[in-house]
Protein backbone atom coordinates (compact mmCIF):
# COMPACT_ATOMS: atom_id res chain seq x y z
CA UNK A 1 0.00 0.00 0.00
CA UNK A 2 1.28 3.44 -0.92
CA UNK A 3 0.32 6.35 1.29
CA UNK A 4 1.14 9.91 0.38
CA UNK A 5 -0.04 12.57 2.77
CA UNK A 6 -1.01 15.96 1.36
CA UNK A 7 1.49 18.75 1.55
CA UNK A 8 1.03 20.73 4.73
CA UNK A 9 1.91 24.15 5.95
CA UNK A 10 4.61 24.02 8.61
CA UNK A 11 3.52 25.78 11.77
CA UNK A 12 5.73 27.21 14.46
CA UNK A 13 5.64 25.34 17.75
CA UNK A 14 5.12 27.09 21.05
CA UNK A 15 8.30 25.41 22.21
CA UNK A 16 10.12 27.20 19.38
CA UNK A 17 8.82 30.48 20.74
CA UNK A 18 10.11 29.51 24.14
CA UNK A 19 13.47 28.74 22.61
CA UNK A 20 13.53 32.09 20.87
CA UNK A 21 12.59 33.89 24.08
CA UNK A 22 15.28 32.04 25.97
CA UNK A 23 17.94 32.48 23.33
CA UNK A 24 19.92 34.73 25.67
CA UNK A 25 20.48 31.81 28.01
CA UNK A 26 21.22 29.52 25.05
CA UNK A 27 18.81 26.84 26.27
CA UNK A 28 18.57 23.79 24.06
CA UNK A 29 15.45 21.82 23.20
CA UNK A 30 16.72 19.01 25.40
CA UNK A 31 17.06 21.35 28.38
CA UNK A 32 13.51 22.59 27.95
CA UNK A 33 12.26 18.99 27.71
CA UNK A 34 14.16 18.13 30.89
CA UNK A 35 12.67 21.14 32.70
CA UNK A 36 9.16 20.08 31.65
CA UNK A 37 9.82 16.56 32.93
CA UNK A 38 11.14 17.83 36.28
CA UNK A 39 8.13 20.09 36.68
CA UNK A 40 5.77 17.24 35.79
CA UNK A 41 7.25 14.89 38.38
CA UNK A 42 6.58 17.45 41.13
CA UNK A 43 3.08 18.40 39.96
CA UNK A 44 -0.17 17.80 41.83
CA UNK A 45 -1.61 16.57 38.54
CA UNK A 46 0.73 13.57 38.46
CA UNK A 47 0.21 12.95 42.18
CA UNK A 48 -3.56 12.69 41.70
CA UNK A 49 -3.06 10.36 38.72
CA UNK A 50 -0.96 8.02 40.84
CA UNK A 51 -3.45 8.25 43.73
CA UNK A 52 -6.40 7.50 41.46
CA UNK A 53 -4.74 4.37 40.11
CA UNK A 54 -3.71 3.21 43.60
CA UNK A 55 -7.24 3.54 44.98
CA UNK A 56 -8.67 1.73 41.96
CA UNK A 57 -6.31 -1.16 42.70
CA UNK A 58 -7.26 -1.17 46.41
CA UNK A 59 -4.02 0.42 47.68
CA UNK A 60 -5.63 2.86 50.13
CA UNK A 61 -3.90 5.12 52.65
CA UNK A 62 -5.34 3.07 55.54
CA UNK A 63 -2.83 0.33 54.69
CA UNK A 64 -0.01 2.62 55.86
CA UNK A 65 -1.62 3.32 59.22
CA UNK A 66 0.20 2.69 62.50
CA UNK A 67 -1.29 2.61 65.99
CA UNK A 68 0.52 5.31 67.98
CA UNK A 69 0.73 5.93 71.74
CA UNK A 70 2.53 8.47 73.91
CA UNK A 71 6.01 7.15 74.77
CA UNK A 72 8.18 7.67 77.81
CA UNK A 73 9.61 10.92 76.40
CA UNK A 74 6.18 12.30 75.58
CA UNK A 75 6.53 11.62 71.85
CA UNK A 76 4.26 9.39 69.80
CA UNK A 77 5.61 5.90 69.17
CA UNK A 78 4.12 2.88 67.40
CA UNK A 79 2.54 0.25 69.64
CA UNK A 80 2.46 -3.08 67.83
CA UNK A 81 0.57 -4.74 70.69
CA UNK A 82 -2.60 -2.85 69.84
CA UNK A 83 -4.97 -4.19 67.24
CA UNK A 84 -4.35 -2.52 63.87
CA UNK A 85 -6.98 -3.77 61.48
CA UNK A 86 -6.82 -2.09 58.06
CA UNK A 87 -10.13 -2.40 56.25
CA UNK A 88 -10.14 -1.37 52.61
CA UNK A 89 -13.46 -0.61 50.89
CA UNK A 90 -13.08 -0.67 47.10
CA UNK A 91 -15.89 1.82 46.46
CA UNK A 92 -13.69 3.77 44.05
CA UNK A 93 -13.24 0.68 41.90
CA UNK A 94 -16.98 0.07 41.92
CA UNK A 95 -17.75 3.64 40.88
CA UNK A 96 -15.19 3.60 38.05
CA UNK A 97 -16.33 0.22 36.71
CA UNK A 98 -19.95 1.36 37.02
CA UNK A 99 -19.34 4.41 34.82
CA UNK A 100 -17.29 2.47 32.28
CA UNK A 101 -19.82 -0.35 32.15
CA UNK A 102 -22.73 2.06 31.84
CA UNK A 103 -21.31 4.13 28.98
CA UNK A 104 -18.67 2.02 27.22
CA UNK A 105 -19.67 -1.63 27.59
CA UNK A 106 -21.91 -1.78 24.51
CA UNK A 107 -20.72 -1.45 20.89
CA UNK A 108 -20.58 2.08 19.53
CA UNK A 109 -23.12 2.80 16.78
CA UNK A 110 -21.71 4.34 13.60
CA UNK A 111 -24.14 6.11 11.30
CA UNK A 112 -22.84 7.56 8.02
CA UNK A 113 -24.99 8.31 4.96
CA UNK A 114 -22.23 7.17 2.59
CA UNK A 115 -22.35 3.35 2.57
CA UNK A 116 -18.66 2.98 1.67
CA UNK A 117 -17.67 5.29 4.50
CA UNK A 118 -20.06 3.55 6.88
CA UNK A 119 -18.59 0.14 6.07
CA UNK A 120 -15.02 1.40 6.42
CA UNK A 121 -15.72 2.92 9.85
CA UNK A 122 -17.39 -0.27 11.06
CA UNK A 123 -14.24 -2.16 10.12
CA UNK A 124 -12.13 0.25 12.20
CA UNK A 125 -14.46 0.56 15.21
CA UNK A 126 -14.50 -3.19 15.83
CA UNK A 127 -14.53 -5.19 19.08
CA UNK A 128 -10.84 -4.53 19.62
CA UNK A 129 -11.49 -0.80 19.44
CA UNK A 130 -14.38 -1.17 21.91
CA UNK A 131 -12.03 -2.81 24.41
CA UNK A 132 -9.48 -0.05 23.81
CA UNK A 133 -12.13 2.63 24.47
CA UNK A 134 -13.18 0.88 27.67
CA UNK A 135 -9.61 0.96 29.00
CA UNK A 136 -9.08 4.57 27.92
CA UNK A 137 -12.33 5.47 29.67
CA UNK A 138 -11.03 3.83 32.82
CA UNK A 139 -7.82 5.86 32.53
CA UNK A 140 -9.79 9.08 32.07
CA UNK A 141 -11.91 8.53 35.18
CA UNK A 142 -9.00 7.38 37.35
CA UNK A 143 -6.50 9.97 36.15
CA UNK A 144 -8.46 12.79 34.54
CA UNK A 145 -7.14 12.01 31.05
CA UNK A 146 -6.75 9.02 28.78
CA UNK A 147 -4.42 8.91 25.76
CA UNK A 148 -4.65 7.18 22.39
CA UNK A 149 -1.77 7.07 19.91
CA UNK A 150 -2.36 6.72 16.16
CA UNK A 151 0.25 4.65 14.30
CA UNK A 152 0.70 2.10 11.53
CA UNK A 153 1.22 -1.59 12.16
CA UNK A 154 2.39 -3.35 8.99
CA UNK A 155 0.71 -0.75 6.76
CA UNK A 156 -2.52 -1.03 8.78
CA UNK A 157 -3.92 1.92 10.74
CA UNK A 158 -3.79 1.06 14.43
CA UNK A 159 -4.37 2.65 17.82
CA UNK A 160 -2.55 2.25 21.10
CA UNK A 161 -3.44 3.23 24.65
CA UNK A 162 -0.76 5.07 26.62
CA UNK A 163 -0.63 5.41 30.44
CA UNK A 164 -1.61 9.04 31.23
CA UNK A 165 1.15 9.42 33.83
CA UNK A 166 3.69 8.88 31.02
CA UNK A 167 2.38 11.68 28.77
CA UNK A 168 3.16 15.39 29.26
CA UNK A 169 1.01 17.43 26.84
CA UNK A 170 2.08 20.81 25.45
CA UNK A 171 -1.11 22.55 24.35
CA UNK A 172 -1.61 25.26 21.75
CA UNK A 173 -4.59 26.80 23.52
CA UNK A 174 -5.77 27.43 27.06
CA UNK A 175 -8.84 25.21 26.53
CA UNK A 176 -6.57 22.21 25.84
CA UNK A 177 -8.23 21.30 22.55
CA UNK A 178 -5.20 21.34 20.20
CA UNK A 179 -1.85 19.68 20.81
CA UNK A 180 1.38 21.46 20.00
CA UNK A 181 3.61 18.60 21.10
CA UNK A 182 3.82 15.84 23.70
CA UNK A 183 6.63 14.48 25.84
CA UNK A 184 6.45 10.84 26.78
CA UNK A 185 8.52 9.53 29.71
CA UNK A 186 8.54 5.81 30.45
CA UNK A 187 10.75 3.10 31.92
CA UNK A 188 11.94 -0.14 30.33
CA UNK A 189 13.86 -3.08 31.73
CA UNK A 190 17.17 -3.93 30.13
CA UNK A 191 20.10 -6.17 31.00
CA UNK A 192 23.75 -5.27 31.19
CA UNK A 193 25.35 -8.67 31.24
CA UNK A 194 23.47 -10.53 33.98
CA UNK A 195 22.32 -7.38 35.79
CA UNK A 196 18.79 -6.07 35.33
CA UNK A 197 18.62 -2.32 34.86
CA UNK A 198 15.78 0.17 34.64
CA UNK A 199 16.27 2.70 31.85
CA UNK A 200 14.17 5.87 31.51
CA UNK A 201 13.32 6.76 27.93
CA UNK A 202 11.98 10.05 26.61
CA UNK A 203 10.14 10.79 23.37
CA UNK A 204 9.36 14.26 22.03
CA UNK A 205 6.59 14.31 19.40
CA UNK A 206 5.62 17.35 17.34
CA UNK A 207 4.49 18.07 13.78
CA UNK A 208 7.97 17.40 12.42
CA UNK A 209 8.34 13.88 13.76
CA UNK A 210 9.73 12.32 16.92
CA UNK A 211 13.00 12.63 18.81
CA UNK A 212 14.02 9.83 21.14
CA UNK A 213 16.31 10.04 24.15
CA UNK A 214 17.63 7.96 27.01
CA UNK A 215 17.77 9.64 30.40
CA UNK A 216 21.38 9.74 31.53
CA UNK A 217 23.21 12.17 33.77
CA UNK A 218 23.75 15.84 33.22
CA UNK A 219 23.24 19.29 34.61
CA UNK A 220 20.18 21.07 33.19
CA UNK A 221 21.57 24.43 34.36
CA UNK A 222 24.52 24.14 32.01
CA UNK A 223 24.60 24.34 28.23
CA UNK A 224 24.59 20.55 27.86
CA UNK A 225 22.09 17.87 26.84
CA UNK A 226 20.53 18.09 30.33
CA UNK A 227 21.10 14.39 30.78
CA UNK A 228 19.13 13.42 27.65
CA UNK A 229 21.23 11.23 25.41
CA UNK A 230 20.12 10.34 21.85
CA UNK A 231 18.50 6.89 21.74
CA UNK A 232 20.60 5.54 18.89
CA UNK A 233 19.30 2.00 19.36
CA UNK A 234 15.64 2.93 18.76
CA UNK A 235 16.43 5.78 16.38
CA UNK A 236 17.10 9.23 17.74
CA UNK A 237 15.18 11.08 15.00
CA UNK A 238 12.25 9.58 13.10
CA UNK A 239 9.02 10.38 11.29
CA UNK A 240 5.53 9.74 12.65
CA UNK A 241 5.19 6.54 10.66
CA UNK A 242 6.59 4.64 7.71
CA UNK A 243 4.95 2.42 5.11
CA UNK A 244 6.18 -0.02 2.52
CA UNK A 245 4.99 0.71 -1.03
CA UNK A 246 4.35 -1.73 -3.85
CA UNK A 247 8.05 -1.69 -4.83
CA UNK A 248 9.07 -2.82 -1.35
CA UNK A 249 10.56 0.55 -0.45
CA UNK A 250 10.01 1.99 3.00
CA UNK A 251 8.81 5.57 2.97
CA UNK A 252 8.54 7.94 5.92
CA UNK A 253 5.71 10.42 6.51
CA UNK A 254 4.42 12.86 9.12
CA UNK A 255 0.84 13.67 9.94
CA UNK A 256 -0.24 17.29 9.85
CA UNK A 257 -1.18 16.88 13.51
CA UNK A 258 0.55 15.33 16.49
CA UNK A 259 -0.67 11.68 16.35
CA UNK A 260 -2.13 11.57 19.86
CA UNK A 261 -5.74 12.06 21.01
CA UNK A 262 -6.69 13.07 24.55
CA UNK A 263 -9.88 11.70 26.15
CA UNK A 264 -10.96 13.73 29.18
CA UNK A 265 -13.12 12.75 32.15
CA UNK A 266 -14.29 16.35 32.44
CA UNK A 267 -13.37 19.77 31.11
CA UNK A 268 -11.07 20.41 34.11
CA UNK A 269 -9.28 17.06 33.52
CA UNK A 270 -9.68 16.15 37.20
CA UNK A 271 -9.91 12.49 38.27
CA UNK A 272 -12.77 11.00 40.26
CA UNK A 273 -10.57 10.30 43.28
CA UNK A 274 -10.04 14.03 43.89
CA UNK A 275 -13.71 14.47 44.79
CA UNK A 276 -14.16 11.50 47.14
CA UNK A 277 -10.76 10.56 48.59
CA UNK A 278 -11.33 12.21 51.98
CA UNK A 279 -14.72 10.49 52.29
CA UNK A 280 -13.34 7.07 51.36
CA UNK A 281 -10.41 7.53 53.78
CA UNK A 282 -12.79 8.37 56.63
CA UNK A 283 -14.96 5.35 55.78
CA UNK A 284 -11.90 3.09 55.91
CA UNK A 285 -10.70 4.74 59.14
CA UNK A 286 -13.99 4.55 61.02
CA UNK A 287 -14.64 0.92 60.13
CA UNK A 288 -11.04 0.00 60.98
CA UNK A 289 -11.25 1.79 64.34
CA UNK A 290 -14.51 0.03 65.09
CA UNK A 291 -12.89 -3.28 64.26
CA UNK A 292 -9.93 -2.43 66.49
CA UNK A 293 -12.25 -1.60 69.39
CA UNK A 294 -14.02 -4.93 69.01
CA UNK A 295 -10.65 -6.69 68.94
CA UNK A 296 -9.40 -4.81 72.00
CA UNK A 297 -12.68 -5.20 73.91
CA UNK A 298 -11.58 -8.35 75.82
CA UNK A 299 -8.44 -6.44 76.84
CA UNK A 300 -10.28 -3.86 78.90
CA UNK A 301 -8.61 -1.22 81.02
CA UNK A 302 -7.45 -2.78 84.30
CA UNK A 303 -7.44 -0.92 87.61
CA UNK A 304 -4.89 -2.49 89.97
CA UNK A 305 -5.07 -2.11 93.76
CA UNK A 306 -1.96 -2.93 95.79
CA UNK A 307 -0.43 -4.91 92.93
CA UNK A 308 2.51 -7.01 94.13
CA UNK A 309 4.83 -5.83 91.34
CA UNK A 310 5.56 -2.73 89.31
CA UNK A 311 6.10 -4.49 85.98
CA UNK A 312 2.83 -4.08 84.05
CA UNK A 313 4.10 -6.24 81.18
CA UNK A 314 4.55 -9.11 83.62
CA UNK A 315 1.00 -8.50 84.89
CA UNK A 316 -0.44 -8.88 81.40
CA UNK A 317 1.64 -11.98 80.82
CA UNK A 318 0.51 -13.64 84.07
CA UNK A 319 -3.10 -12.71 83.36
CA UNK A 320 -2.96 -14.26 79.89
CA UNK A 321 -1.02 -17.38 80.91
CA UNK A 322 -2.40 -18.18 84.38
CA UNK A 323 -5.60 -16.16 84.61
CA UNK A 324 -4.35 -15.01 88.02
CA UNK A 325 -2.73 -11.93 89.55
CA UNK A 326 -0.88 -11.62 92.87
CA UNK A 327 -1.94 -8.66 95.03
CA UNK A 328 -1.21 -7.69 98.64
CA UNK A 329 -3.39 -6.59 101.52
CA UNK A 330 -6.85 -5.59 100.40
CA UNK A 331 -5.78 -5.29 96.79
CA UNK A 332 -7.69 -6.42 93.74
CA UNK A 333 -8.26 -5.94 90.01
CA UNK A 334 -11.15 -4.00 88.52
CA UNK A 335 -11.90 -3.32 84.83
CA UNK A 336 -13.19 -0.35 82.88
CA UNK A 337 -15.14 -1.54 79.89
CA UNK A 338 -14.93 0.27 76.55
CA UNK A 339 -18.31 1.63 75.51
CA UNK A 340 -18.99 1.43 71.78
CA UNK A 341 -21.78 3.64 70.46
CA UNK A 342 -22.94 1.38 67.69
CA UNK A 343 -25.89 3.59 66.71
CA UNK A 344 -23.71 6.68 66.21
CA UNK A 345 -21.20 4.60 64.23
CA UNK A 346 -23.94 3.19 62.03
CA UNK A 347 -25.42 6.62 61.29
CA UNK A 348 -22.01 8.10 60.50
CA UNK A 349 -21.13 5.29 58.08
CA UNK A 350 -24.50 5.54 56.36
CA UNK A 351 -24.00 9.28 55.81
CA UNK A 352 -20.45 8.70 54.57
CA UNK A 353 -21.55 6.05 52.12
CA UNK A 354 -24.35 8.29 50.86
CA UNK A 355 -21.92 11.19 50.35
CA UNK A 356 -19.41 8.98 48.51
CA UNK A 357 -22.01 7.84 45.99
CA UNK A 358 -23.54 11.31 45.68
CA UNK A 359 -20.29 13.17 45.01
CA UNK A 360 -18.90 10.20 43.09
CA UNK A 361 -22.07 10.32 40.97
CA UNK A 362 -22.83 6.63 41.12
CA UNK A 363 -25.60 4.22 42.07
CA UNK A 364 -25.49 2.61 45.52
CA UNK A 365 -27.55 -0.52 45.01
CA UNK A 366 -27.48 -1.32 48.74
CA UNK A 367 -29.05 1.98 49.77
CA UNK A 368 -32.21 1.71 47.69
CA UNK A 369 -35.52 0.03 48.36
CA UNK A 370 -37.29 -0.02 45.02
CA UNK A 371 -38.93 -3.42 45.22
CA UNK A 372 -38.54 -6.36 42.86
CA UNK A 373 -39.93 -4.55 39.81
CA UNK A 374 -39.21 -0.82 39.97
CA UNK A 375 -40.95 1.51 37.54
CA UNK A 376 -39.17 3.42 34.80
CA UNK A 377 -39.53 6.68 36.73
CA UNK A 378 -37.91 5.16 39.84
CA UNK A 379 -35.02 3.81 37.79
CA UNK A 380 -34.47 7.19 36.11
CA UNK A 381 -34.33 8.84 39.51
CA UNK A 382 -31.90 6.19 40.78
CA UNK A 383 -29.60 6.63 37.78
CA UNK A 384 -29.86 10.45 37.62
CA UNK A 385 -26.36 11.21 38.96
CA UNK A 386 -24.69 8.44 36.97
CA UNK A 387 -26.50 9.58 33.83
CA UNK A 388 -25.39 13.18 34.41
CA UNK A 389 -21.76 12.11 34.71
CA UNK A 390 -22.11 9.91 31.62
CA UNK A 391 -23.41 12.93 29.69
CA UNK A 392 -20.27 14.90 30.59
CA UNK A 393 -17.98 12.02 29.66
CA UNK A 394 -19.83 11.44 26.39
CA UNK A 395 -19.51 15.12 25.43
CA UNK A 396 -15.75 15.02 25.98
CA UNK A 397 -15.33 11.67 24.20
CA UNK A 398 -17.42 12.82 21.22
CA UNK A 399 -15.04 15.77 20.75
CA UNK A 400 -12.03 13.43 21.02
CA UNK A 401 -13.50 10.98 18.50
CA UNK A 402 -13.93 13.87 16.06
CA UNK A 403 -10.18 14.45 16.32
CA UNK A 404 -9.59 10.74 15.80
CA UNK A 405 -11.83 10.78 12.74
CA UNK A 406 -9.50 13.31 11.14
CA UNK A 407 -6.70 10.70 11.16
CA UNK A 408 -9.08 8.01 9.91
CA UNK A 409 -10.30 10.23 7.06
CA UNK A 410 -6.72 11.01 6.05
CA UNK A 411 -5.89 7.29 6.08
CA UNK A 412 -8.92 6.37 3.94
CA UNK A 413 -8.17 9.15 1.47
CA UNK A 414 -4.48 8.31 1.09
CA UNK A 415 -5.27 4.59 0.83
CA UNK A 416 -7.47 5.19 -2.19
CA UNK A 417 -10.72 4.21 -0.48
CA UNK A 418 -12.20 7.69 -0.83
CA UNK A 419 -12.29 11.25 0.43
CA UNK A 420 -14.84 11.39 3.23
CA UNK A 421 -13.62 14.53 4.97
CA UNK A 422 -16.88 16.34 4.15
CA UNK A 423 -19.15 13.41 5.01
CA UNK A 424 -21.38 13.60 8.06
CA UNK A 425 -21.04 10.77 10.56
CA UNK A 426 -22.76 10.25 13.87
CA UNK A 427 -21.13 8.22 16.64
CA UNK A 428 -23.57 7.08 19.31
CA UNK A 429 -22.65 5.62 22.71
CA UNK A 430 -25.18 2.92 23.59
CA UNK A 431 -25.59 2.98 27.34
CA UNK A 432 -26.23 -0.12 29.40
CA UNK A 433 -29.36 1.32 31.01
CA UNK A 434 -31.28 -0.70 33.58
CA UNK A 435 -34.92 -0.65 32.48
CA UNK A 436 -38.23 -2.24 33.31
CA UNK A 437 -38.66 -4.53 30.29
CA UNK A 438 -42.42 -4.85 30.72
CA UNK A 439 -42.87 -1.07 30.59
CA UNK A 440 -40.50 -0.75 27.61
CA UNK A 441 -42.28 -3.46 25.57
CA UNK A 442 -45.69 -1.99 26.39
CA UNK A 443 -44.54 1.46 25.32
CA UNK A 444 -43.15 -0.01 22.09
CA UNK A 445 -46.51 -1.61 21.27
CA UNK A 446 -48.38 1.59 22.01
CA UNK A 447 -46.07 3.53 19.67
CA UNK A 448 -46.97 1.53 16.55
CA UNK A 449 -48.38 3.90 13.95
CA UNK A 450 -47.15 6.97 15.80
CA UNK A 451 -43.41 6.71 15.10
CA UNK A 452 -41.38 4.68 12.61
CA UNK A 453 -40.92 0.94 13.01
CA UNK A 454 -37.16 1.41 13.00
CA UNK A 455 -37.31 3.72 16.03
CA UNK A 456 -39.56 1.26 17.85
CA UNK A 457 -37.21 -1.63 17.08
CA UNK A 458 -34.16 0.40 18.17
CA UNK A 459 -35.74 1.02 21.59
CA UNK A 460 -36.97 -2.54 22.15
CA UNK A 461 -35.04 -4.10 25.08
CA UNK A 462 -34.39 -7.38 23.25
CA UNK A 463 -32.83 -5.84 20.13
CA UNK A 464 -29.03 -5.52 19.97
CA UNK A 465 -28.65 -4.57 16.28
CA UNK A 466 -31.43 -2.47 14.76
CA UNK A 467 -30.46 -2.97 11.10
CA UNK A 468 -30.17 -6.75 11.42
CA UNK A 469 -33.51 -6.94 13.21
CA UNK A 470 -35.21 -4.86 10.50
CA UNK A 471 -33.88 -7.23 7.83
CA UNK A 472 -35.20 -10.25 9.77
CA UNK A 473 -38.61 -8.58 10.11
CA UNK A 474 -38.75 -7.87 6.37
CA UNK A 475 -37.83 -11.47 5.58
CA UNK A 476 -40.50 -12.71 7.97
CA UNK A 477 -43.17 -10.48 6.39
CA UNK A 478 -42.27 -11.77 2.91
CA UNK A 479 -42.60 -15.35 4.10
CA UNK A 480 -45.98 -14.69 5.71
CA UNK A 481 -47.47 -13.04 2.61
CA UNK A 482 -46.17 -15.61 0.12
CA UNK A 483 -48.67 -17.99 -1.61
CA UNK A 484 -48.23 -21.40 0.06
CA UNK A 485 -49.20 -23.19 -3.20
CA UNK A 486 -46.83 -21.23 -5.39
CA UNK A 487 -43.89 -23.58 -4.89
CA UNK A 488 -46.08 -26.62 -5.52
CA UNK A 489 -47.42 -25.24 -8.79
CA UNK A 490 -43.89 -24.62 -10.02
CA UNK A 491 -42.81 -28.25 -9.35
CA UNK A 492 -42.53 -30.06 -12.80
CA UNK A 493 -42.55 -33.49 -11.16
CA UNK A 494 -45.83 -32.87 -9.35
CA UNK A 495 -48.71 -35.19 -10.53
CA UNK A 496 -51.26 -32.99 -12.35
CA UNK A 497 -54.92 -33.23 -11.22
CA UNK A 498 -57.33 -35.19 -13.56
CA UNK A 499 -59.49 -32.79 -15.55
CA UNK A 500 -61.36 -35.35 -17.76
CA UNK A 501 -59.64 -34.33 -21.00
CA UNK A 502 -58.61 -37.30 -23.20
CA UNK A 503 -60.55 -39.83 -21.17
CA UNK A 504 -61.78 -42.90 -22.98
Amino acid sequence: MYICLPKREVKQLDISKILAAGAASAMTTEQIIKMEIDSWKKSDELRWMVTGQKYYEGDHDILKRKRLVIGMDGQQVEDKNLANNKLVHSIVRKLVDQKVGYLLSKPISIQAKNNTYDEALRGIFDKGFLRLMKNIGKDAINKGRGWLQVYYDENKLAFKRLPPNEVIPLWKDAAHTQLDAIIRVYEVETYEGTTKKIVTKVEFWNHEGVRRYVMGTGDSTLNTSAGLLPDVEAGDVDSHFSVVDADGKERHYNWERVPFVCFKYNDEEQPLIKFIKSLVDDYDLQTSDNSNNLTDLPNSIYVLKEYDDEDLAKFRQNLAAYRAVKVTGGGGVDTLNLEINTEAMKNHLELLRKDIYEFGRGVDTQATDLGSSPSGISLKFLYADLDMDANIIETEFQASLEQLLWFIDQHLNNSGIGDFSNEDVEIIFNRDILINETDAITNAKNSVGIISDETIVANHPWVTNTKDEMKRMEKQREAETADPYEEISRDPNREQPFDGVGAT
